[in-house]
């Protein structure tokens, strides 16, 4: 889980409920927001040493956004940016990781767009608790 003193999440303003059909949901939005890799590769170096991983090998994470940009998450804030491990265990033995996590960001971006789900509830879901929030979605 992202630390919330260090990865609280950040969210992008021009991103609202009521322009869903020209940003979040409009296709290819979210590739026009990402930040190059040179800034989010640099950061995710920091960034593990300042989680305290035991594990510095920057390929067993991916520098991702707790608020995704598919809802709306600020793309530069380093608030929203956390090493997230491609794999681990949680307490019960369930393998879970970046894939997992990416599987929630896709449901979650689907329901907003279907409209069956507010962009902020689905921002403050996975901000909170991501895997409670995978967890609450049938582990997608």
């Amino acid at each position: 889980m992202p630390r919330p003193d260090l990865t609280p999440g950040a969210i992008d303003p021009t991103a609202t409920q009521d322009n869903l059909s020209s940003t979040i949901c409009k296709p290819g939005w979210a590739k026009t927001e990402r930040p190059p890799s040179a800034y989010t590769g640099a950061l995710k170096l920091v960034q593990i040493i300042e989680y305290g991983y035991g594990d510095r090998n920057p390929g067993h994470y991916q520098e991702d956004h707790l608020v995704p940009l598919e809802l709306g998450g600020a793309p530069r804030d380093h608030r929203n940016l956390w090493p997230e491990p491609n794999a681990t265990t949680l307490s019960d033995g369930t393998p879970i990781g970046s894939k997992q996590k990416d599987a929630l960001e896709n449901r979650l971006h689907a329901e907003v767009c279907a409209g069956s789900l507010s962009l902020a509830d689905a921002q403050r879901n996975i901000a909170t608790d991501w895997i409670a929030a995978w967890e609450a979605a049938g582990r997608p």
